[in-house]
């Protein structure tokens, strides 16, 4: 299967579950919008989701999926089993007794990491302390479920993780609808969802296990061991998971910020989901599929076949999101005002969202790069070099945002994080370029540089047009003549796009077609 196929399969995939996510938060918007409800669930919400990034997907996609590519190259499918066994006993322990003392923990956790601005206000305070009480457990099954999902991807079974998560947002939607379907109060609405985070995190942890299964590796429970391999796993997983979660730790930082004006947590997750969609559809699938992909090219000696790998992900990533960078910056209000406002979010609400979306879409390209330049470190098995170039970016975001807050509020954020998401990524560049990893091509940085011309072409176009259509894209409009509108600006901006990048040579489709094919026979580097 070639590479954009394997991209297609998770990108795919993903964009499914982004797009009931919008589904998702459409209703929490009209049911909570940027309310104190919105803001405790958000905040208890995102405590569990900072862990699941930092020690599932970021430890486990970094550090267990080289450990398994060795283990299938030297020992076949029962090596490999032996291993996952191995690290499942380990993690499964780790993670009851972790679970067990976050929840004896939590309002010590919520008053100084959580939200400390919401200790002013008790019963807001009492409310996100419990609702992260009940969704923490949904770390658990999410790590399990990240073990699992590397499995699946090593043994190029992708669409099984890829498709997931979307049970997490089938579940909180129908949560949403009954809650609207009854009349609930936001805080029995912010119940329904809190419980149906942890259904959730049950569903999908069975539905990889089953895809496991059918992939042909039965795993069991052995007792937990420090044996060597899990030794070197543990070694890795640390400075990978700080790395694999830079993202998490910038939004959390934001969040304890932002924690102390009300409404702003809500804003910025808002915000956060719009951009999130190209994020995880080219992001996501590129740093799944390339990091197996260039792990077991490595370890069978293809230098020359792991170059290409790396070079043709990244002319992917930004091939689609330099565009979407400059569509985000140029109708990102009405892009919020036809996806969100309505019910409780209000017009004024619709004006800070869009602000903070259209500094985070400046910022969309780096934190995708960031997703294709890490595997090049994690799948040579170093995983500190990243954490070191992720703790500056996050000293960087922690100053300015800081700084910015009390200026720009959630403007201040988004500049922080897309300023440091910038950082992390041109260090990750460099230092693979500058130690021999990353052999860079001049047609590369030329097509490059045609994308970028293209992109400010159709910027140029979509910001005529939005003005040419601002009528039938304003709040008197009706709801279908906005959508329509929008998906007018859209289709134009897509044709704008391409029809310049083919045009000016910044995108090929016979060098897309030749390059983005894997060479299984690569010959070793001499």
């Amino acid at each position: 299967m070639s590479l954009v196929r394997k991209f297609a399969t998770v990108g795919g995939a993903t964009l499914g579950s982004r797009v009931l996510g919008f589904a998702r938060e459409t209703l929490m918007a009209a049911a909570l919008g940027t309310g104190p409800m919105a803001d405790a669930f958000y905040a208890a919400f995102r405590f569990p989701n900072l862990f699941r990034r930092l020690f599932a997907e970021g430890a486990f996609n970094a550090a267990f999926v080289p450990l398994f590519a060795k283990e299938i190259e030297a020992g076949g499918i029962d090596g490999a089993k032996r291993f996952s066994e191995e690290v499942f006993g380990v993690l499964f322990t780790v993670l009851m007794v972790l679970t067990v003392a976050m929840e004896f923990l939590m309002p010590f956790l919520v008053a100084w990491v959580i939200a400390p601005g919401f200790v002013g206000d008790p019963e807001k305070f009492d409310i996100t302390v419990r609702l992260a009480a009940v969704m923490f457990p949904y770390l658990m099954c999410m790590s399990l479920t990240a073990m699992l999902s590397g499995m699946l991807n090593s043994l190029h079974h992708y669409f099984a993780a890829a498709v997931a998560p979307i049970f997490l947002n089938v579940v909180l939607i129908g949560a949403l609808g009954y809650g609207l379907w009854q009349g609930a109060s936001p805080l029995e609405t912010a119940w329904y969802l809190s419980w149906g985070v942890l259904a959730a995190g049950i569903l999908q942890m069975a539905v990889l296990y089953a895809g496991v299964r059918y992939a042909g590796m039965r795993i069991g429970f052995r007792r937990p061991r420090m044996t060597p391999n899990v030794k070197r796993l543990l070694w890795l997983a640390f400075p990978a998971a700080v790395t694999g979660g830079i993202t998490q730790i910038n939004q959390l930082i934001g969040q304890m910020i932002a924690s102390t004006k009300e409404g702003a947590i809500s804003a910025l997750q808002y915000a956060d989901r719009v951009y999130q969609l190209p994020l995880g559809v080219v992001g996501i699938a590129v740093g799944v599929v390339l990091l197996p992909e260039l792990a077991r090219a490595l370890k069978g000696g293809h230098e020359r076949e792991a170059g290409n790998l790396q070079n043709r992900s990244l002319e992917f990533v930004l091939f689609l999101t330099l565009p979407a960078a400059g569509a985000l910056w140029v109708i990102s209000d009405e892009i919020v005002r036809v996806l969100y406002e309505r019910g409780a979010f209000n017009p004024q609400t619709t004006s800070i969202v869009a602000g903070t979306l259209a500094i985070y879409g400046l910022g969309l390209p780096g934190f995708v790069m960031i997703k294709a330049l890490n595997p090049g470190f994690f799948a040579r098995e170093d995983t500190r070099t990243p954490m070191r170039i992720t703790m500056l970016s996050v000293v960087v975001n922690c100053v300015l945002a800081v700084s910015l807050f009390p200026l720009f509020h959630e403007r201040g954020i988004a500049t922080a994080e897309t300023a440091s998401g910038w950082l992390t990524a041109l260090l990750l560049f460099v230092t693979l370029v500058r130690r021999g990893h990353w052999p860079l091509e001049k047609a590369l940085v030329w097509r490059v540089a045609r994308l970028l011309v293209a992109t400010l072409v159709m910027a140029a176009t979509l910001e005529y047009a939005s003005g040419y259509l601002a009528d039938y894209l304003g709040s008197a409009a009706p709801i279908y003549t906005q959508i329509l509108a929008l998906g007018a600006l859209v289709a134009l901006a897509m044709v704008v796009y391409f029809a310049v990048a083919f045009l000016i040579g910044g995108a090929d489709l016979g060098m897309i077609r030749r390059n983005m094919k894997r060479k299984p026979k690569a010959a070793p580097s001499e």
